[in-house]
């Protein structure tokens, strides 16, 4: 049976972003931490791990929340949460998410947003970007970070950064 998760629902429960196999909802379940917003799941997006068994969601929603979470500069925390998204996705499972564009005046304009998610930042979240290591000057996170992402869809607009990762698994991690 399919399920799917959408984090930070607040009092949306629009499914935003589709794939092809599924474009409606078919076995939602909300989380938020204001219980004011009644989702099935009260819980603070900084606590890790989620409250959800392994291998269980096929898809995970976040609109417009992950740059709520976090700080610019804590990867520690960066890939904590990236990787406990893939631990609750089912291989092949989607997390498809929107944040605020690098052009956005909501970007910093909004006080409660502590971090910003980029096209770049998600090179970070492949297994296979880390070949570059020593070739490049990209950082290797591959210590902390195992879990692994593909990049199945990624645009920006003047407003809206909007991507969607599938989780490979099992991870295509070279050590």
């Amino acid at each position: 049976m399919r399920k799917e998760l959408l984090i930070g629902c607040g009092g949306q429960r629009t499914k935003l972003l589709t794939n092809e196999a599924c474009p409606v909802w078919t076995n939602l379940v909300t989380l938020d931490i204001n219980p004011d917003h009644k989702p099935d799941v009260l819980w603070d997006l900084m606590v890790l791990p989620l409250p959800f068994a392994d291998n269980t969601l096929d898809e995970i929603h976040a609109y417009e929340v992950l740059e709520h979470t976090g700080t610019q500069g804590d990867y520690k925390f960066f890939f904590a949460q990236f990787s406990d998204f893939w631990r609750i996705l089912k291989p092949d499972g989607l997390l498809l998410a929107t944040c605020p564009s690098l052009t956005s005046p909501w970007l910093w304009g909004d006080p409660s947003h502590s971090r910003v998610i980029q096209r770049e930042s998600l090179v970070f979240l492949r297994q296979s970007s880390y070949e570059a290591v020593g070739k490049t000057t990209m950082s290797d996170f591959r210590n902390i970070y195992k879990a692994d992402f593909e990049v199945v869809h990624c645009i920006s607009t003047d407003n809206s950064f909007q991507f969607v990762l599938q989780a490979v698994k099992p991870s295509r991690i070279k050590e």
